[in-house]
């Protein structure tokens, strides 16, 4: 593999993933199930989560993706063993890919199928123990002329506006001065993988 364009540390996560499902759901006792992405897209996770006391005392995933996608979740598992589900909520995908080294900008957006099927377990648990809905997502401006975050557009692109011009009739994004959208494009292009068009 001459032409690897991936850290050592992607490298090994990718060929060797830790506490990847090897078997079915049913041979791992978990409490918490998340599962993310759009398999027309060739990228969806699957995350279980074993919970004691708001700790992560276990982790198995499956998913169909890259080598980001599996290395990053590979790094997220590994992360979030003894944590507190309070502190796991908030890992983010830069997290993940400092952690590796770095990945390819075109590959940024499959490390986002992790940490959101990661949150999606532990709303899972929490709905499950009586608690549901108290931790939220923080969300990131991406257009600070008009205070449009990460979240308005996930809300935009779920609604239907899956290129830039819905998503500026939708929320106005980049009218002002037009500097946010290169980074919106990318988070439109991570949402596609996640949620399929």
């Amino acid at each position: 593999m001459s032409d690897w364009l991936y850290s050592d540390t992607v490298k090994d996560h990718f060929t060797n993933p830790r506490n990847a499902l090897l078997d079915e759901e049913k041979e791992f006792a978990y409490n918490a199930k998340g599962q993310t992405g759009n398999i027309k897209c060739g990228d969806q996770m699957l995350m279980l989560l074993k919970i004691k006391d708001d700790v992560i005392t276990d982790v198995r995933w499956k998913t169909y993706g890259c080598a980001s996608a599996i290395a990053s979740t590979s790094m997220l598992s590994e992360t979030i063993k003894g944590m507190n589900i309070q502190d796991a909520y908030k890992i983010r995908p830069e997290d993940l890919v400092e952690k590796l080294g770095g990945l390819p900008s075109f590959k940024i957006h499959c490390s986002v199928l992790g940490d959101k099927a990661l949150r999606t377990a532990i709303d899972d648990y929490l709905l499950k123990t009586g608690r549901e809905g108290i931790l939220k997502e923080d969300a990131s401006v991406i257009c600070h002329c008009l205070g449009i975050t990460d979240k308005d557009i996930e809300t935009a692109f779920t609604g239907g506006a899956h290129t830039w011009e819905q998503l500026q009739q939708a929320t106005k994004i980049g009218t002002v001065c037009g500097s946010c959208r290169e980074k919106a494009e990318e988070l439109l292009h991570g949402l596609e993988h996640i949620y399929g068009k």
